[in-house]
């Protein structure tokens, strides 16, 4: 099985910068891509930076931690801290207090990586979702959470000279593209996409970036190829996995990892896994 640091290596093309002296904060950190890209992001960052992994499951943090440890790569001098939080009840304000004591006030980056998500219940169609408080509750944690984490984020680390910010949505698809039976999933990514364009009209010294990681071989999108009310979409999922063309989430964190250290994509882009 091919490593994470030799996944950067090749497909970050030879470059020798890392990502700084950082705060980095990852949200659904605990398992598939969230946890692909902590083990990446430790190798590429400098002593003195922090980590801090949000997540639900706190057992699957400490596992993770152990491992970013136990791996010798890059990561001397780098504090990782565990964050259990529900970001779609009092997790948010939980996690900005965790990020405001475990950063270092001479920190030269703050990264922030919007990955925590869910799929929904994909199994029906518009006309079924009657129900307010599920509704409520989807949006809650795929889109209120998103907003309310990054703004509280940049005001606990405001602009300040020798200080770069970046802010990463993990996109999709779904967020340009309508899929039958999938009315929460795509209305929850479009609303990010935009709400994270707006941001980066509205404060030019935050680098903000959509960025979609493809299909991944993920719980995600085992629970999509199992559950989609629409049946040709379904067998379309089904047929990628079978035909081995899912993405694999170290390739996929790779490509966000190289776009993040060459810096040159225009702030508030959508860039797809498959244009890198």
């Amino acid at each position: 099985m091919e490593s994470g640091s030799r996944t950067i290596s090749r497909l970050v093309n030879g470059a020798s910068r890392d990502l700084g002296q950082v705060l980095c904060i990852i949200t659904g950190a605990s398992r598939g891509y969230g946890r692909t890209l902590a083990l990446q992001v430790s190798t590429l960052v400098q002593p003195g930076s922090t980590l801090l992994l949000v997540a639900r499951s706190e057992e699957r943090l400490r596992e993770l931690r152990t491992e970013i440890q136990d791996s010798g790569v890059g990561v001397a001098g780098v504090v990782v801290c565990c964050v259990r939080a529900d970001l779609s009840k009092e997790g948010v304000d939980h996690t900005v207090r965790m990020a405001k004591e475990a950063g270092r006030p001479d920190v030269d980056h703050l990264l922030l990586i919007n990955n925590a998500g869910s799929l929904g219940d994909v199994s029906r169609f518009t006309q079924n979702f009657t129900d307010l408080s599920e509704v409520d509750d989807y949006l809650s944690l795929n889109v209120s959470s998103a907003l309310s984490l990054t703004a509280s984020v940049l005001q606990a680390f405001p602009r300040r000279q020798g200080l770069r910010r970046t802010v990463v949505n993990l996109s999709s698809l779904c967020a340009q593209q309508a899929f039958p039976s999938w009315v929460l999933y795509c209305t929850g990514k479009a609303a990010r996409n935009m709400m994270f364009r707006v941001l980066a009209e509205e404060e030019p010294d935050v680098k903000v970036l959509n960025y979609s990681p493809g299909p991944m071989d993920t719980d995600m999108q085992t629970q999509a190829r199992c559950s989609s009310g629409d049946l040709e979409l379904r067998d379309s999922l089904y047929s990628l996995f079978l035909q081995g063309q899912l993405v694999s989430c170290r390739d996929s964190s790779a490509k966000l990892m190289r776009l993040l250290l060459e810096d040159d994509y225009p702030s508030g882009a959508q860039v797809d896994y498959y244009e890198l």
